[in-house]
């Protein structure tokens, strides 16, 4: 536990409240500003760039506001690789519907963008971390039935490791906290690069 007063404030510049969740369960508690931006406007050449840049758009949307001084301000988004193409989160039903039927059976590749931005100093870092998802065969009566309850709609690729989607995982390869939305070994590096250790963080 460190001294409250001295510890170095932490923003979590995204609304996710699974991103939140593996913060705090690493003994970490960052305030929350949503950064409002526009992710459909963003564009890159390749699905792991994009998750970076839309990392660093996040966090550089954060980091210029007054609540956001001296702070540690940390961006994150993921998409999930598959076919070449990057997948955010579907834009409908039907679309989360015809996302299961081309991944069920297959392999992807979640790709999530972290950047760090100390806004004393104004120092900057970002990276992308990468993990390979290898999806079950879900019928079309499960698909229709995990679609239904509206989670697909609000999750990179239609899916997540926390919540009705994890039976429909065979397995993974890589960080799992990186399929769930954040990176934490990359949280660490990407701080100490800023020099400062996560541990000095916890609370």
């Amino acid at each position: 536990m460190t001294d409250s007063s001295a510890r170095r404030r932490l923003i979590l510049a995204s609304q996710s409240p699974a991103r939140l969740g593996l913060l705090r369960q690493a003994g970490l508690a960052p305030e929350v500003i949503v950064s409002g931006v526009d992710e459909d406007a963003i564009t890159a050449a390749t699905p792991a760039e994009l998750a970076r840049v839309l990392a660093e758009a996040k966090a550089g949307a954060v980091v210029t506001r007054e609540e956001a001084a001296g702070a540690l301000v940390v961006g994150c988004d993921s998409v999930l690789e598959l076919d070449g193409q990057a997948l955010g989160k579907p834009a409908d039903a039907e679309d989360a519907t015809a996302r299961w039927k081309t991944m069920r059976g297959r392999s992807g590749v979640l790709r999530t963008g972290h950047c760090v931005i100390d806004a004393a100093t104004g120092r900057s870092v970002s990276a992308t971390a990468s993990t390979t998802v290898r999806f079950g065969e879900p019928t079309d009566a499960e698909i229709a039935a995990y679609v239904a309850t509206g989670e697909p709609l609000y999750v990179a690729g239609a899916f997540t490791l926390d919540g009705r989607s994890a039976p429909f995982v065979e397995s993974i390869d890589g960080d799992h906290g990186n399929v769930i939305g954040l990176s934490l070994p990359l949280l660490r590096r990407l701080l100490a690069e800023l020099d400062v250790a996560i541990t000095d963080l916890w609370v």
